[in-house]
């Protein structure tokens, strides 16, 4: 009996055991739990933000544009236009925020409108920039629009201009070619020129059209296609363009080019006239005007015509051995100094002439200009006879 007795005892406290066990172990996982509440962090609060298009001037997607947007704590951030011009800001706390725009040509940026965002909330905002500016200055907003034109305008006008630099470029270098290649060429070449002095003449033409009004570069424009006339053989038309560029810019380069043109159209008078003009507005470069007229017409094989402005650029600077060599070319090449006799030509130089060579060797007397100058003064020497080997210097007889 007392062996059953304390069998029963020690059951009993087996069971009080587990249980005292079990209640252990329930405080502990409930402790556990609740630290483990505490060290996670509590839920954050969901974020919000603004999303838009920025329209341009014309109505249309603004690319790579910036927009900044502020807080109510003053807190700023910016970002920039996709290439649609739309923009996006993200993970915006709950606020009002206003948001501004950077207009063209303004320094301060402008406000273009105020939302508020709530938790979660994508708040739209498209911004049209032409009806923005125009509710804050309608004379502004039409200024800034003809700006914008403008510069539309202008990056059609810089690629007619590069387009007929190019092809302008490309009927001088046929012309150069032509001169220098073999009969079976240059048929080629010459249709080369003429298609690329065309393409020239019309690239100009646009640049022209698709320049701004009064725009700075119209007078190197207008410039650059009488240059392009020129090539294609219509003279007329590039009188006229550089008279154009002489209005709206009265420079001493574009007398010079006009003057050339004239010169080679056969216009002395109206050439003469305008590199006077030049070499007045630039009285510094005034010898360099006169040479280069010389020069042009001395290239056109118009030698009569290069003398008088080669004596003029000799004047202003005697110095220049080209200038002499030039000049006395140019005298030797006057018909009106060869008589035909009987048995031979007789050959009574200009004044100045033997002069002319003997200043060329003179001032280049191992250059290219006192070698041909040398050349030059013996075949004189060698057609008159009884001529000194120098200057003023009789020949002795034997």
């Amino acid at each position: 009996m007392q062996k059953i007795g304390c069998k029963s005892g020690m059951h009993a406290k087996g069971e009080l055991g587990m249980k005292r066990w079990s209640r252990t172990w329930a405080m502990m996982a409930v402790a556990a739990a609740a630290m483990l509440f505490a060290a996670a962090p509590r839920a954050k609060a969901q974020d919000g933000g603004i999303a838009g298009t920025i329209s341009d001037l014309e109505g249309k997607p603004w690319p790579n544009y910036t927009v900044t947007v502020e807080s109510d704590q003053g807190a700023k951030t910016e970002t920039k236009t996709d290439a649609s011009g739309k923009y996006n800001f993200a993970q915006l706390k709950a606020g009002t925020y206003k948001i501004f725009l950077a207009l063209p040509y303004q320094k301060e940026p402008y406000l273009a409108g105020q939302v508020k965002v709530g938790g979660g909330q994508i708040v739209p905002a498209d911004l049209n920039l032409l009806e923005l500016v125009a509710k804050k200055n309608p004379e502004y907003a039409a200024a800034v629009k003809k700006q914008a034109e403008d510069l539309k305008k202008m990056g059609g006008m810089k690629a007619h201009f590069e387009a007929g630099d190019v092809a302008l470029n490309a009927a001088k270098q046929a012309k150069t070619d032509y001169a220098k290649a073999p009969a079976d060429q240059r048929d080629a070449l010459k249709q080369t020129e003429k298609e690329n002095a065309e393409k020239a003449v019309t690239e100009f033409e646009a640049a022209k059209t698709a320049a701004p009004e009064k725009d700075q570069n119209l007078p190197l424009i207008y410039s650059r296609l009488a240059d392009a006339y020129e090539e294609a053989g219509r003279a007329d038309d590039a009188i006229a363009a550089y008279k154009t560029a002489i209005e709206l810019k009265p420079a001493a380069s574009f007398y010079m080019n006009l003057g050339g043109v004239q010169g080679r159209a056969g216009e002395t008078n109206d050439a003469t006239a305008s590199f006077q003009k030049a070499a007045e507005l630039d009285p510094a470069n005034a010898a360099q005007a006169w040479r280069n007229y010389g020069i042009i017409m001395y290239k056109a094989q118009k030698m009569v015509e290069a003398i008088e402005p080669l004596k003029k650029s000799t004047e202003l600077d005697p110095k220049n051995a080209q200038t002499w060599y030039l000049l006395a070319s140019c005298m030797m090449a006057d018909p009106s100094i060869y008589k035909q006799t009987a048995n031979s030509i007789e050959v009574n130089p200009k004044p100045g002439t033997l002069e002319a060579f003997q200043h060329a060797i003179d001032l280049d007397p191992n250059g290219p200009w006192g070698k041909e100058a040398k050349a030059g003064l013996d075949q004189l020497k060698g057609m008159m006879g009884g001529v000194a080997t120098k200057v003023n210097e009789k020949k002795k007889k034997p």
